[in-house]
């Protein structure tokens, strides 16, 4: 069973818009979707800004992941900027097996393993479980 830490612009991405693709991540029976408090705030933040009716929609996704353990510690081969630097130390530190985030600057990762836990993108992790 995969364990994938969604980060705000997914969580974001997938209550802005109910057609996109990123909802099949709700619907895969055989993974367990985890976030954190900071990137669930974060998605807040950015929807009552761009699309508050939507709001509701974010908390029913939330409502169907787990909280994962906040974390902070560095890690030396990663430079993030500070205000996604919770987010790979949380992703690990609740044991996921996968950070699905549509963020750029995690773009010098996706594709690799840090820690246990393997960098994607949403839509390459969703193609990855259908060539299964």
């Amino acid at each position: 069973m995969d364990r994938v830490f969604l980060e705000a612009n997914v969580l974001f991405s997938a209550a802005y818009d109910p057609e996109s693709r990123l909802v099949e991540l709700w619907a895969l029976d055989d993974t367990e979707r985890v976030t954190s408090a900071y990137a669930a705030a974060e998605a807040y933040r950015n929807l009552a800004e761009k699309r508050p009716a939507r709001l509701p929609d974010l908390a029913a996704l939330l409502a169907r992941c787990l909280l994962a353990t906040e974390e902070t510690r560095p890690i030396p081969e990663v430079d993030l900027p500070v205000n996604d630097a919770p987010i790979l130390p949380s992703a690990i530190a609740s044991r996921c097996s996968h950070l699905l985030t549509g963020d750029k600057h995690f773009r010098q990762l996706f594709g690799r393993t840090v820690e246990g836990t393997l960098i994607l993108r949403p839509g390459d992790y969703l193609r990855l479980r259908q060539g299964e």
